[in-house]
């Protein structure tokens, strides 16, 4: 199925598992494809293949993907008539029919993103505890659990450049496309799977970027943030990402304001994984409440606590001030009375009482010297519990 013709150049196709651009003239390539990838000049066909499914599926090509990717290139390539020799690819467990295509131009400038992207299950942040290196004699672990696997999760991003570029400027559009996708995964407020961070990308994102080749126009030297080629890079590729995970995951701002999306980071689920169930949350929180009919009717009542959007304003304040703590602009200090007012700001919020701040305010007493993820998360349902309590 043809997606879309685009700059007279280059031809976007869909079928299956695969979503493959056909260069009908020369373009530059720069990928993190494990077959043929790097900087090449004699690519014709670039793809992203989806391997296996999301979840639970451990298809023989996902393992080749890793073990054999000359072969897997081979493989995927006859399956669809395409030259494997000519071509740079990106696998994943994405699905392909959900790719969000953007197109942004500018006088004779034209840029085009194809991203699919699935961010649920692995989701990290920049510096978050690897589970493997790789030596001389391949990969061994390094996790204290060696159980512990990533689970599936990739954001790959195909770009299009209808105008040649030099190899640094090539390079950069790398740098401009990964900032976009992390400005779109902050603005979704995505957590990190592997620690109590706000996520940057997935553990195993890819790439390929393509700039057609004209022969007598000047290669473009600047792809960064103050050139409109990087303007339209950003846009193109923000755009896609928060659109596929609309897609995929169902990652919609209007689903993210939730104060379970936006607690669930502080939990760590096992030695390697972080996150917790709205119902297990809910429960938590629950238990503040004395009477149990008072504790059924909390739970019951979780999604509609959790996505009050009163409510999770008073949770973002907090989560976000937590974070200036954790980061260190804010001093430990001043921890207590920054915290008792907006844990009183929260109970408010629930409870509709506005004019009882100044009493609720001191019904919390943080600890300067305990600022870890337990006390905070204690504090955050020992407001929960009273306004919902103060509500009725």
């Amino acid at each position: 199925m043809l997606l879309g013709r685009y700059y007279d150049a280059m031809e976007l196709h869909r079928e299956d598992k695969i979503v493959f651009a056909r260069f009908l003239s020369p373009h530059t390539v720069l990928s993190t494809s494990r077959a043929g990838g790097g900087y090449r000049e004699d690519v014709t066909v670039l793809f992203n293949h989806q391997s296996c499914e999301p979840g639970g599926h451990g298809h023989g090509k996902a393992s080749k993907g890793y073990t054999d990717p000359e072969g897997y290139m081979a493989d995927i390539c006859a399956e669809h008539g395409l030259p494997a020799s000519e071509s740079a690819s990106l696998s994943t467990a994405a699905n392909m029919h959900l790719v969000a295509v953007k197109e942004r131009s500018f006088k004779e400038l034209t840029v085009i993103a194809a991203v699919t992207g699935g961010v649920e299950g692995n989701a990290g942040r920049a510096g978050d505890p690897a589970v493997g290196y790789e030596g001389p004699e391949g990969y061994e672990s390094v996790s204290p659990d060696s159980g512990s696997v990533p689970k599936p999760g990739t954001i790959n991003t195909l770009l299009f450049i209808n105008k040649p570029l030099n190899p640094g400027a090539l390079v950069r559009t790398v740098m401009m496309a990964t900032e976009a996708k992390t400005a779109a995964l902050q603005e979704l407020n995505v957590n990190s799977r592997y620690s109590d961070g706000l996520a940057t990308g997935t553990g195993t994102d890819q790439i390929g970027v393509a700039a057609k080749k004209e022969p007598g126009y000047p290669e473009l030297t600047n792809a960064g943030k103050h050139s409109k080629l990087g303007e339209l890079i950003g846009l193109t590729v923000k755009e896609a990402t928060k659109a596929v995970l609309v897609r995929q995951n169902g990652m919609s701002p209007d689903r993210q304001c939730s104060a379970k999306i936006l607690l669930e980071r502080f939990f760590k689920r096992d030695s390697f994984h972080w996150g917790i169930r709205g119902v297990d949350l809910a429960e938590l929180f629950s238990k503040g409440l004395d009477d149990p009919e008072d504790a059924r009717l909390f739970q019951d009542n979780r999604l509609p606590l959790f996505h009050d959007p009163v409510n999770a304003a008073a949770v973002m304040a907090l989560v976000h001030l937590r974070d200036q703590f954790a980061w260190g602009v804010l001093p430990p200090l001043v921890w207590p009375e920054v915290m008792a007012a907006h844990a009183a700001q929260l109970v408010a919020a629930i409870s509709g009482k506005y004019h009882r701040l100044p009493e609720y305010r001191e019904m919390f007493r943080p600890n300067p010297d305990d600022r870890s993820n337990e006390a905070f998360i204690r504090m955050v349902g020992k407001a929960f519990a009273i306004g919902f309590k103060e509500k009725w």
